[in-house]
């Protein structure tokens, strides 16, 4: 079992994972800019302290970027709204109907047939389940392929509302999560996650080895890490 505390450093609120590990590992997370430490479990306080203020630099250029990155304002699911899909911004039309349904007209507009009486959560639920297949679809094209090119097979690919994560993956299950929200941002972004999910099926860490196999099968990743977390959350 992980330990798990938190820490103030100067003005950073850290988490501390304590695990088995080796060596320290430090994470500035989405959409805030939370601090992350995984340490040793050994190691004392005082040293998690000094390890982050020697980051400090690094910390702070990282946290304010991702505190003025734009965010969508909370959605209403009315007409005029700007919703992200697959990486172009559309205006979204909604429409009174009996039987719902959504569609993507002329690159420029989602309509959202809905029914009168459906309140705010009833919308949000229905567009996300909208959202969910639409990834679903993608998944059931672009896993096939990179299973193929990478040579690993996974038994489950299931999509989740993540706050700090695009992806993850369990490799004793071989068993890949893929954030919902990745159906809004272009498609080489998704497909950088799959790559990423999959390579840990042959390296469960973020090693060398890790490294070496994701320049062998998608070189541009670096790039697509850095400009998925400029986009809009």
């Amino acid at each position: 079992m992980n330990e798990v505390k938190d820490m103030m450093v100067r003005e950073f609120e850290v988490l501390v994972y304590k695990k088995d590990i080796k060596n320290f590992h430090l994470n500035v997370l989405p959409p805030n800019g939370k601090v992350r430490v995984s340490v040793p479990r050994n190691v004392s306080d005082d040293a998690i302290r000094t390890f982050v203020i020697k980051k400090y630099h690094w910390i702070k250029k990282h946290v304010e970027s991702f505190q003025e990155q734009e965010r969508q304002t909370k959605r209403e699911y009315v007409s005029g709204e700007s919703h992200y899909f697959k990486g172009k911004r559309y205006t979204l039309r909604v429409e009174q109907a009996k039987r719902l349904k959504i569609e993507v007209r002329n690159k420029r507009y989602i309509y959202f047939h809905v029914p009168e009486h459906y309140t705010l959560q009833q919308r949000q639920n229905y567009y996300e389940r909208w959202l969910r297949n639409e990834l679903k679809k993608e998944l059931e094209i672009l896993v096939p392929k990179w299973e193929k090119i990478i040579g690993v097979k996974v038994n489950q690919v299931r999509i989740k509302k993540m706050k700090t994560k695009w992806g993850s993956c369990n490799p004793d299950a071989k068993r890949i999560w893929i954030n919902l929200e990745l159906i809004k941002k272009p498609r080489e972004y998704l497909e950088y996650i799959i790559v990423h999910e999959l390579v840990h099926l042959l390296e469960r860490n973020h090693t060398r080895r890790f490294k070496e196999i994701m320049d062998k099968y998608l070189p541009r990743w670096r790039i697509y890490k850095r400009q998925l977390n400029e986009f809009i959350l």
